[in-house]
């Protein structure tokens, strides 16, 4: 099997629990340190599936590798390879496809509900939940590239993931582990300092039953992940 691509864009927003749920899979990956210099793959069908982690930039900046991952992402919506995306990633495949990136009235800045839609397609990523509590480290978000079903919302983001066929663009994260929590919080003290807001906790609140809500939203990850690889190209045997 063609490993999974993991395209990291920042040192502290790797794959997290993602690369423990391929490991239990037993699917290959391959993580890419965009952070580290190194470049995107030139083709799509290199892989099996296209990962795109967080990062602190905008994929409004002019920076040299957002083009080429911008390809890369239709090359594979082209070509039915499914293509996942926390945050950053989500919003990349947002403008790859056609969609807006835009900043947001109202930073999120850890744990906050979102609420689950209620149609097929939302059953068909996450069954019966109606509701979960992810962690959000955002201040801009996207728009719906045409084609795509919105799953779930938050009060400051109405577009928190959307599903295109095998797709899945994250604007929240479910990759979080407890380690990466607390990383996150100590890196990011200044940022929740600086911009306080209705949807902005501290880092103390942020770090509250942390092993709880950590194991919660695993129980999520697990179930969109899940979904997910079903679309992963697979040798026959």
């Amino acid at each position: 099997m063609k490993p999974v691509a993991i395209f990291r864009h920042a040192s502290i927003e790797g794959p997290g629990y993602l690369s423990t749920f391929l490991d239990l899979h037993a699917i290959p990956w391959q993580l890419i340190r965009i952070d580290a210099g190194e470049v995107p793959a030139d083709r799509a069908t290199s892989f099996s599936g296209l990962v795109f982690m967080g990062g602190p930039m905008s994929v409004n900046d002019n920076l040299p590798w957002i083009a080429p991952v911008l390809a890369l992402i239709r090359e594979a919506v082209a070509g039915d390879i499914p293509v996942l995306g926390h945050c950053l990633g989500g919003q990349l495949m947002a403008k790859a496809l056609g969609a807006r990136v835009d900043r947001d009235p109202s930073r999120e800045l850890g744990w906050g509900r979102v609420d689950v839609a209620d149609h097929p397609v939302a059953r068909a990523w996450l069954g019966d939940l109606s509701a979960f509590e992810p962690f959000h480290w955002h201040g801009e978000s996207f728009t719906l590239p045409s084609g795509a079903v919105r799953l779930f919302s938050s009060p400051y983001c109405p577009n928190q993931a959307f599903a295109l066929g095998a797709h899945l663009g994250l604007q929240c994260h479910v990759e979080m582990t407890e380690e990466m929590v607390r990383t996150w919080c100590r890196a990011g003290a200044d940022e929740i300092t600086a911009y306080p807001g209705p949807a902005v906790q501290s880092a103390e609140a942020m770090q509250i039953d942390l092993l709880q809500r950590i194991s919660a939203l695993q129980q999520v990850a697990r179930r969109l992940y899940g979904r997910w690889i079903t679309g992963l190209r697979r040798p026959p045997r």
